[in-house]
């Protein structure tokens, strides 16, 4: 579901894979008119993995539909000057909430100097790989930042690489932010602006605001392996009799109590204080304790089905999450259900009906609008065109014969 808050505001998106199409469609779920420029018959990740089924051959991709909902797309072969000039109107296109570009396509006909010369208050957003403009991605960028060598039970010798691409996240989310404040400062100041973003540096600067940077810097340390545990505080994994996986945290003083009431080891905390001399009502020397700790709590769970150990925990106010797949999740939590009003059902072409997200926002008091499901390429060509550039249809017919632009079936 979208909110109001940017319905005038349109956005021209060029761009692939992760960190653009979902700073695309983080504008498109407050309301913004995102329309994607891709080529005939798509880009190059138009058919990413995972794809639906389909008896023909190659099905539609789950990946590109989810990062794509409620954008508009136009189908312009860029290969052409012709296409090239229709981009480049489209996205230097007049009125006051017009004229914004997001990409990470680095291509020269796009640069912002060159959209200035035909509109100088155009804002143009592009997210490059590094910021010397060489190619970078989510995975290579992570193996710089650290954290493979502390992850899951990492090691130089065999560091383990995180599976959410969360740089790309975090980038996406930066960058819908920084297209916002162009345009606030737009409408204040009458000026334009060029935003690049390299996923490097969302990452590497991510380090410096997590404190990571200036604790090797000053401290000239790295972090630990230190497996499922929680760094800093106490939190850790803990299997059920029934053999189930629950994760528990004991980071505020609050949870900590609450943990230990629940498991009935108050007396055995205070007698495995005195022997380690540590005090684990202070949140550091809970984490210098984590294993003598963890030995404690252990057998609690040990003892108890999963279901007996989530009621008592939830009852005892304890901080807790239990391990569940992908399927389990939607087939078990409320959370990811129509019963969370983030969540809603529609019908995608070439997937079929199936749960959808929109913004995480909730804000009561505002009407939210249904999500439209992703577009097939070329869906909104001829509209867009029309609308925005005001080409009639015998203009658009003749784009069409000189195969420069293409609808949903061509």
């Amino acid at each position: 579901m979208t909110y109001p808050f940017l319905n005038r505001l349109r956005v021209v998106e060029s761009s692939a894979f992760i960190a653009a199409p979902l700073a695309g469609l983080t504008l498109a779920q407050f309301g913004a008119d995102v329309i994607r420029v891709d080529i005939p018959g798509g880009g190059i990740d138009y058919a990413r993995l995972p794809r639906m089924p389909h008896p023909e051959g190659r099905g539609r991709s789950i990946y590109w539909a989810g990062l794509n909902k409620g954008k508009r797309s136009v189908a312009i072969d860029i290969r052409k000057p012709e296409g090239r000039e229709l981009v480049q109107a489209l996205a230097t296109a007049p009125g006051p909430d017009a004229g914004v570009l997001l990409t990470n396509i680095g291509t020269p006909w796009l640069a912002h100097e060159v959209l200035a010369q035909r509109r100088a208050d155009v804002i143009s957003c592009t997210i490059q790989g590094n910021a010397d403009g060489s190619t970078a991605v989510d995975y290579t960028v992570n193996c710089a930042t650290g954290y493979p060598y502390a992850t899951g039970g990492g090691s130089r010798e065999r560091p383990v690489n995180h599976v959410m691409p969360a740089w790309d996240v975090a980038c996406a989310y930066q960058a819908a932010f920084a297209i916002v404040a162009a345009v606030n400062r737009r409408q204040r100041e009458g000026v334009g602006a060029e935003l690049k973003m390299a996923l490097s540096d969302v990452a590497f600067t991510t380090l410096s605001n997590l404190g990571v940077l200036a604790e090797a810097e000053l401290l000239h340390e790295e972090r630990p392996s230190i497996g499922n545990h929680i760094y800093g505080a106490f939190g850790r994994d803990f299997a059920t009799a029934d053999g189930e996986r629950i994760m528990v945290a004991a980071i505020s003083a609050g949870q900590w109590r609450s943990l230990v009431k629940a498991c009935g080891i108050g007396e055995a905390v205070a007698a495995t204080e005195q022997r380690l001399g540590l005090d684990f009502d202070d949140e550091a020397q809970r984490y210098e304790g984590r294993d003598a700790i963890a030995e404690l709590v252990e057998p609690w769970f040990a003892a108890r089905g999963t279901l007996d150990a989530e009621r008592e925990l939830q009852a005892n106010k304890v901080c807790w999450g239990r391990y569940k797949t992908v399927g389990e999740l939607l087939a078990s939590d409320k959370r990811v259900s129509t019963e969370n009003p983030v969540f809603e059902r529609t019908t995608t072409p070439g997937m079929g009906e199936h749960l959808v997200a929109g913004s995480a926002v909730r804000a009561p008091a505002m009407e939210r609008a249904p999500t439209r499901p992703a577009p097939t390429i070329g869906s909104n060509t001829d509209e867009v065109l029309a609308e925005v550039l005001g080409l009639d249809a015998g203009a658009i017919g003749r784009l069409h014969d000189a195969a420069v632009i293409a609808g949903p079936s061509d």
